[in-house]
């Protein structure tokens, strides 16, 4: 399936797996978890300690840690800073950062990895065709620390941009231009102390539109933000959901 040049940047603006070169776009929707987040209420942990990024990286989930995925530590496509992550509107930014596997809120301590569903290890036949190959879900995790209150600021403002961009907005990196036509609030985990959860749908390129989902969670003074993504399904317009039980192993972890 042959998408053009300027969906697959958007799919690596929006931290897709695009070393896979396939098609993609950013993922953002509204958001609210079920621990409500309209939570200017919920009490900031700020004795929880602030980690730093070579902290987090051990915080991530390991391989052997979550039960049917291969963990990954990187991936060479991701950005590596929010200055490559550009919106048109900048209470859209935490929504972007977050998809991107960055820090929604303003800390330098942030880390990311991929999990990747493990079909292989269950896999009883060959695949039929060239899509079942694509086939499987990719998770983006990254997590990010802050000092004081400035997690809970940082939920605060991805909750207020699941808000403000519901109409959509515009983002660039690398030279290419993207657009999410539409963001949505889905109900979260309910993981964690505060969470919120969104889905995007992208344009791509003018051959449709695909939805991508991000659930941003907070336990304690740090965030992890997961996105999903599934390449086979771009063509069916379904959105991979993000696996509950990669979730709950990483913010375990974090306990």
């Amino acid at each position: 399936m042959k998408r053009s040049s300027g969906v697959r940047t958007a799919a690596t603006v929006t931290v897709s797996v695009l070393s896979l070169a396939l098609v993609t776009a950013c993922s953002t929707e509204e958001s609210s978890g079920s621990k409500s987040l309209g939570s200017e209420s919920a009490a900031p942990a700020e004795a929880a300690k602030a980690f730093s990024a070579s902290e987090l990286e051990k915080l991530l989930l390991a391989q052997g840690e979550v039960k049917g995925y291969q963990v990954d530590s990187g991936d060479d496509t991701l950005p590596k800073s929010k200055t490559e992550v550009k919106t048109d509107n900048a209470q859209c930014d935490p929504l972007a950062w977050a998809t991107a596997g960055l820090a929604p809120g303003d800390t330098d301590a942030n880390a990311s990895n991929s999990v990747t569903e493990d079909k292989a290890s269950t896999a009883t036949a060959q695949p039929e065709d060239a899509e079942d190959i694509f086939d499987v879900d990719v998770t983006y995790v990254g997590l990010s620390s802050y000092e004081g209150d400035g997690a809970a600021q940082a939920m605060k403002a991805v909750s207020d941009g699941v808000s403000a961009c519901s109409g959509g907005y515009g983002l660039a990196a690398g030279g290419e231009d993207s657009k999410v036509t539409k963001v949505s609030s889905l109900e979260g985990s309910g993981l964690g102390e505060e969470s919120v959860a969104f889905a995007e749908d992208v344009d791509m390129d003018g051959e449709g539109t695909a939805t991508f989902h991000t659930e941003v969670v907070r336990e304690g003074n740090t965030i992890a933000t997961f996105y999903t993504v599934n390449f086979a399904s771009f063509g069916t317009g379904e959105a991979a959901e993000i696996p509950a039980s990669v979730v709950e192993a990483q913010i375990t972890k974090l306990k």
